[in-house]
């Protein structure tokens, strides 16, 4: 995957670092009763277009590696390649209950009390993961 001759992950990943954080943010930021109403909507298409960034990220991440298979043999690029998984699953489940949380915004009872819980978990399972998975990746290419 490129575009221009450039390979798609490096583009892509800069998407996934500031949206995947930012999403699980929001997120945190919904929980809380104050803040509910205004980050109801940022927080799902945040959610939604983060998960799509982070996708692409692996996909084309998943290509990179399949284009430059000794990159494998590097045990930096192999904890990002691992570290990239949980990122990609964190993401996508706090979109879902992203989504979740904003269709039940006003239901009253215990159900939506519950998805918050889980929204808040998925934020900070997203946000370690994401930052986890971009300081590794950044350690691959930087050697740092």
């Amino acid at each position: 995957m490129e575009i221009n001759g450039m390979p798609l992950h490096p583009l892509v990943v800069h998407g996934a670092v500031v949206l995947g954080p930012l999403a699980a943010l929001l997120a945190l930021a919904y929980v809380v009763p104050r803040a509910r109403q205004w980050a109801r909507w940022p927080m799902v298409v945040t959610s939604v277009v983060a998960s799509g960034f982070v996708l692409a990220a692996y996909l084309s991440g998943g290509d990179l590696l399949d284009a430059n298979p000794s990159l494998r043999q590097l045990p930096a690029v192999a904890t990002h390649e691992d570290r990239a998984a949980y990122a990609l699953t964190a993401t996508l489940v706090l979109a879902v209950v992203a989504v979740l949380a904003a269709l039940l915004h006003r239901r009253p009872g215990i159900v939506p009390v519950v998805v918050r819980v889980l929204l808040a978990l998925a934020a900070v399972g997203t946000l370690v993961a994401v930052v986890a998975t971009g300081d590794a990746g950044s350690r691959a290419v930087w050697g740092a």
